[in-house]
């Protein structure tokens, strides 16, 4: 493969991530995979992102490899030093509008470095993005390389976001008011293609749920849905045995699709220990989680953890807690300290003191490991799509408690289509609570869910083990597309 490439035609990659911690990860993991391959890396994080990244990791965190580097762009936004994911609808346009010209500015200074006689940087030959940050399409057409959108949510996800246009002309969005959100509008059910088969408006991603046509959400993905259909090339971390039928209804939509997935699991095999360091947490690892897991039985814990962006009212983690209290269950909670909206996540006292001989509060951690802890029986989830692909290749069944954006969708599939997850509701009430995680952990459901999740992983080992159908596609996508411009010897 990259033996046919000359040292002086080195592939170089710059690959940018959307800059939020669930897109910063898979785009990482891609990054390290390609540079496994033989390609020079540079790795585009925002400026807000990388002081970010330096204070939970370590002043030298970033300095990379001498062919792995980390340059940033700025956001736009106005500076802050808060160490939180930023206003997402105000990061959507704001990238969309404002990181196009600073990003061409970094591949020419690049291209500049490149051209220096002592420079070991050979200049920028590809460009591989989130599919979200579609400017850098853009740049590539500008620059005349080689261009890859990677789509670092669910297929099942994108899929909805393409129907948003459909949904528009048939007169179902926006919405007449919000009242429709919650008298039972949203159980309508569309059918439009065999990939996504019975599926309710509450199931689609939710910037669907406005009735303003302008909404900043709904024109953003309106417009990012139509630079990805422009696009020749899509990466999708995912496999066949889970999202096939998606991905043969996208098919029909998108120009070129490689399915590169589970990506966390391909980049796991990678065996390079300076590689393997770079890590993409924004937030400190608290490594007394797996101290304490190791004390606790088999498939006895259930694991609480609402990812990156998420927030509840201070009444959902009271309900949350009280539900945890009554189930009996030992239990791991990450609570971030921008959990709660407007206030610190701080848990009721008599709660703490009720359950501290069997639960464990952390503010982060390495969840990846955590998953695959034998003492994990459950997950309780937002459903974004690293949580999922990591509970499915840990064999791990969810309950579902999904935010905001495909979180929805991927909670439909794991519940109905894949039979791992129940749904709790978003109202979140303790009894409901006790119950689901009571049966998730003791019931014949709970059994069943386990079996199915088990069966994925064997599925997720087959695509991802050497020779499997994830090495195959990322073979595929290095030398039909990344690998196009440059000159073989």
């Amino acid at each position: 493969m990259m033996e046919s490439v000359s040292q002086t035609e080195k592939p170089h990659a710059v690959c940018i991530p959307y800059p939020v911690q669930g897109h910063i990860t898979p785009m990482l993991m891609l990054a390290k995979l390609l540079h496994h391959r033989g390609f020079y890396i540079t790795f585009v994080n925002t400026d807000y992102n990388h002081r970010r990244l330096l204070q939970s990791r370590g002043p030298n965190s970033l300095d990379g490899l001498q062919d792995f580097k980390f340059r940033t762009i700025p956001d736009g936004l106005p500076y802050s030093d808060a160490n939180c994911t930023q206003d997402i609808p105000a990061l959507c346009e704001s990238t969309s509008k404002n990181c196009l010209a600073p990003f061409c500015d970094l591949i020419s200074q690049l291209n500049s470095m490149a051209a220096s006689p002592s420079s070991n940087m050979p200049p920028v030959s590809c460009i591989v993005s989130d599919a979200v940050m579609s400017f850098s399409m853009l740049a590539a057409n500008e620059f005349k390389i080689p261009h890859a959108f990677l789509w670092t949510a669910s297929a099942c996800g994108y899929l909805g976001y393409f129907q948003y246009e459909h949904l528009i002309k048939q007169g179902l969005i926006p919405l007449k008011d919000m009242d429709q959100v919650t008298n039972g509008y949203l159980e309508t059910t569309i059918e439009w293609t065999q990939g996504m088969k019975n599926i309710r408006l509450r199931d689609l991603p939710t910037f669907l749920r406005t009735t303003n046509l302008d909404d900043i959400m709904l024109n953003f993905l309106l417009q990012e849905m139509k630079r990805s259909r422009e696009a020749s090339t899509i990466i999708l971390s995912t496999f066949d045995a889970i999202e096939g039928d998606v991905k043969d209804s996208l098919s029909s939509i998108l120009q070129s699709i490689y399915t590169i997935g589970p990506l966390h699991m391909l980049g796991n095999k990678i065996d390079d220990e300076k590689l393997t360091a770079i890590g993409s947490n924004l937030w400190v690892e608290e490594s007394e989680c797996i101290e304490w897991l190791n004390s606790k039985q088999p498939n006895s814990v259930v694991y609480l953890n609402f990812g990156s962006i998420t927030v509840m009212t201070p009444q959902q983690m009271v309900e949350f807690a009280w539900g945890l209290a009554d189930s009996g269950k030992p239990f791991l909670w990450i609570t971030r300290p921008d959990l709660i909206v407007g206030n610190s996540a701080i848990m009721p006292q008599e709660f703490v003191t009720q359950t501290k001989d069997r639960s464990l509060i952390a503010s982060w951690c390495s969840q990846e490991q955590v998953l695959n802890h034998p003492s994990i029986g459950g997950f309780l989830t937002h459903s974004g799509w690293n949580s999922t692909l990591e509970s499915i290749c840990a064999g791990v069944p969810m309950i579902s408690w999904p935010s905001f954006a495909e979180q929805q969708t991927n909670c439909r599939y794991c519940c109905t289509e894949w039979e791992i997850g129940m749904e709790i509701d978003n109202n979140v009430k303790r009894n409901e609570v006790e119950k689901l995680v009571r049966e998730l952990m003791d019931g014949e459901k709970g059994k069943k869910m386990k079996e199915n999740a088990m069966f994925l992983k064997s599925k997720a080992e087959e695509a991802y083990k050497p020779g499997g159908s994830a090495y195959k596609q990322l073979d595929k996508l290095i030398n039909e597309v990344l690998l196009s411009n440059i000159k073989k010897v």
